[in-house]
């Protein structure tokens, strides 16, 4: 099976910008450790701050599934309940 890219767009609301990029910047190192995590890069938006978007890649998808049950992601959808507007996550695979 081919590498799996996912970008995941998070937007959190106005008022809880700070909370959530604190909550994202936390899942980065246990994420990073996790088998079959190739990269895992958060970004955020120059012009709307409230806009953060995750580029992964993966050695292969059922890894990236075995992520996506983590604890630290329980926690952090905890811990941001309410706090985002929008969470979209696209998995994808290099075409050129």
């Amino acid at each position: 099976m081919s590498k799996l890219t996912i970008v995941a767009n998070i937007t959190a609301k106005a008022d809880k910008i700070e909370l959530v990029k604190s909550e994202l910047l936390k899942l980065i190192p246990i994420t990073r450790a996790e088998q079959g995590c190739v990269n895992y890069d958060l970004h955020q938006d120059n012009e709307n701050p409230a806009h953060f978007m995750f580029f992964e890649n993966w050695e292969n998808r059922e890894l990236w599934l075995a992520h996506m049950e983590g604890q630290h992601l329980k926690d952090y959808l905890a811990a941001t309940d309410g706090a985002v507007e929008e969470f979209v996550v696209n998995e994808m695979t290099a075409v050129g």
